[in-house]
């Protein structure tokens, strides 16, 4: 989802280029990737590289012309039916139907065929990894191919908040108006649980969905969080969302789980015993992308080293992937956290608001939020605070990675840790 839409810009003076083609794409790849990205160069080059990410939607690059400003208004008419930003392969056919998510499946497939319907508007809730952005881009997908003239606009919470705030800028706002209230026919909104405390873009958000609810267009919203358990939300807003058809995706059961395997085989042209496929879904049962990553693992793994595809190698690769989902909990971040601080691990679930406390006791709250699937409310409980507290403090440690080179440093030394197990 977040590398295949990277495009080559350019390599000159050890700077190597990609675009983006959003600002989420940009901040998802630059947080969790930008390390990764810049040590292969190193091997490959054999110098240091620095990366540069810039945004430059529809794949566009040097040769193209000048990279356009995210999201502009003028000439934007030819885009409107683009499938940018939808997966080709997040499909209906390709979703694998269980008993932890039939009704969700249904729900979305009756979005997508149905015209007129009195329930316009759906809301899929589930933890990362389940398939949340699967069935919504399915929706889109389907729609597109029904009919290619429909106007599908798929993006992130943080999309439509940063497209607001540009529109601000640029006194474009009646353009941005223009764009969701008359010209978006399906809108499919990622991640609402981030528009929390964002007063102003709820208000316009609520305004939209009115207005697509008042002319029967479609509406797929989907988080990880009720909307009665997301923190500063507008009574509005919150109206809008409660009144969606919410459908709740629950963790696979093992049936279902072989069911995922085969099918990422058979789409990949994996050939895979029945006994590792097995073992796979009985110990990987928390998170489909796990799930999913740890077939490709090992058949990727097999394929580099010429080996079988067997128990044993299987056994290799669950063996990091269920050790780093039982090893990486709220606890263990708060036990390194106050280590490296030199703090006690009960100060951080404290009152004190010393400077000496209130950072260290942020970074833990950001990393908890980074490196586990704990929802806000209980990272949150973990550190003594409110969710909106929590979800401050994760606001205040992101601004300061980009303002602050001590914070990111010391993030980067205990992200490193934690992933490699060193703690």
């Amino acid at each position: 989802m977040w590398i295949e839409t990277l495009q080559f810009v350019h390599n000159e003076k050890n700077e190597f280029a990609l675009a983006c083609p959003n600002l989420f794409s940009k901040k998802r790849v630059q947080d969790y990737y930008g390390g990764l990205i810049e040590s292969s160069l190193r091997q490959v080059t054999g110098t240091s590289c620095k990366l540069v990410l810039e945004v430059a939607p529809c794949g566009r690059s040097e040769e193209s012309g000048p990279t356009p400003k995210q999201l502009a208004f003028p000439n934007m008419q030819g885009q409107l039916n683009s499938r940018n930003g939808l997966r080709p392969d997040f499909t209906f056919d390709q979703f694998v139907v269980g008993q932890n998510n039939g009704f969700a499946y249904s729900a979305a497939r009756a979005m997508a065929s149905q015209n007129g319907s009195q329930q316009n508007a759906l809301f899929l809730l589930s933890k990362t990894g389940l398939g949340k952005s699967h069935l919504s881009q399915a929706v889109g997908n389907h729609i597109l191919t029904k009919n290619p003239k429909e106007s599908v606009f798929y993006m992130s919470a943080e999309d439509f908040t940063s497209e607001m705030v540009d529109a601000i800028q640029s006194n474009t706002i009646p353009a941005f108006k223009t764009k969701y209230h008359k010209r978006c026919d399906v809108l499919l909104l990622e991640d609402i649980h981030y528009l929390s405390g964002k007063e102003r873009t709820q208000r316009e958000l609520s305004a939209t969905l009115d207005c697509m609810a008042g002319n029967g267009k479609k509406v797929i919203l989907s988080s990880c969080c009720l909307p009665s358990e997301i923190p500063k939300l507008n009574d509005k807003l919150h109206s809008r969302l409660a009144g969606s058809l919410i459908s709740v995706i629950e963790p696979p059961n093992f049936r279902t789980r072989v069911k995922i395997l085969k099918r990422k085989a058979e789409a990949n042209n994996f050939i895979i015993p029945n006994d590792v496929i097995h073992y796979l879904a009985g110990e990987i049962v928390d998170d489909v992308r796990q799930l999913e990553n740890g077939l490709i693992g090992a058949a990727t793994k097999a394929s580099l080293l010429g080996i079988p595809l067997d128990f044993k190698l299987a056994e290799g690769i669950v063996k990091n992937i269920v050790k780093e989902r039982k090893q990486i909990t709220i606890g263990a971040i708060k036990q390194l956290v106050a280590l490296h601080y030199k703090v006690a691990v009960k100060d951080l679930s404290a009152k004190s608001r010393k400077q000496a406390i209130v950072r260290p006791r942020q970074i833990a709250i950001y990393l908890s939020r980074r490196y586990t699937d704990q929802p806000l409310q209980e990272i949150g409980r973990s550190f003594n605070r409110y969710h909106a507290t929590a979800l401050h403090s994760i606001k205040a440690v992101e601004q300061g990675l980009h303002a602050d080179g001590s914070i990111q440093k010391q993030v980067e030394i205990l992200s490193k840790r934690l992933e490699e197990g060193r703690f």
